[in-house]
């Protein structure tokens, strides 16, 4: 059974920071991309980062600089570091886990809340 349990949300202060960690189980997690994506209320789920097997990189632009995905194979987990949170930054963080060969498997976790306000 596969499992993505994401932890390490919470309330933060507006410039704080928080590490998000996503931790999976039931795959080879070193031959699967791994990626962090958000949903505010009232909003469509966006990529946030994403990281690929060979640990390529890529970022939303409106956390570029602010932001970084990280994995490590021998704990089977991704991170998210996030430093100087906005309140815009305030969403349901979901961990996603997708590879394409050699049969395309695209898995979720259940989300960890970020909020970030005074």
């Amino acid at each position: 059974q596969v499992q993505l349990v994401e932890s390490g949300g919470g309330l933060v202060q507006p410039g704080g920071s928080l590490r998000l960690s996503c931790a999976a189980s039931g795959i080879i997690f070193s031959i699967y991309a791994m990626a962090w994506y958000r949903q505010a209320p009232g909003k469509q789920r966006e990529l946030v980062a994403a990281i690929t097997s060979s640990s390529s990189t890529k970022y939303a632009d409106s956390v570029k600089g602010r932001f970084t995905i990280s994995r490590d194979n021998a704990k089977n987990t991704a991170y998210l570091q996030m430093n100087s949170l906005k309140p815009e930054d305030t969403a349901v963080y979901y961990c996603n886990a997708e590879k394409s060969y050699p049969r395309p498997s695209n898995y979720w976790g259940q989300g960890t809340q970020v909020t970030v306000s005074s």
